[in-house]
């Protein structure tokens, strides 16, 4: 558990976090994300916010999971994920995708 109270549990194939998703919580809880077997949902409803380094562990759950070839659901958004997603070129499911020049 992270100083300003982050955490995740496993609930079936969900990840569930919860508290603020900053650069504390995201250096504090990627120890305890090392076996992604059978997870299919990201859990963000019970998180009240998020920084860039909390859209990066995101990110990069999301990116090991698809390379595990499962695509996860990502259920919530809290505060700054979807301006973060944006501003990162981040699709909803948290792949990146670049914009072609001509948009």
């Amino acid at each position: 558990m992270a100083s300003n109270s982050a955490s995740v549990q496993r609930n079936g194939t969900a990840l569930v976090f919860s508290g603020v998703l900053d650069r504390t919580a995201a250096t504090a809880l990627w120890p305890s994300l090392s076996s992604l077997e059978g997870v299919r949902q990201l859990d963000l409803t019970a998180v009240t916010r998020v920084d860039s380094a909390g859209l990066a562990l995101l990110a990069e759950l999301a990116a090991r999971l698809r390379g595990q070839g499962s695509a996860p659901d990502i259920v919530g958004s809290p505060a700054g994920y979807t301006e973060l997603s944006a501003a990162y070129r981040l699709a909803p499911t948290l792949d990146f995708h670049a914009l072609s020049a001509a948009s």
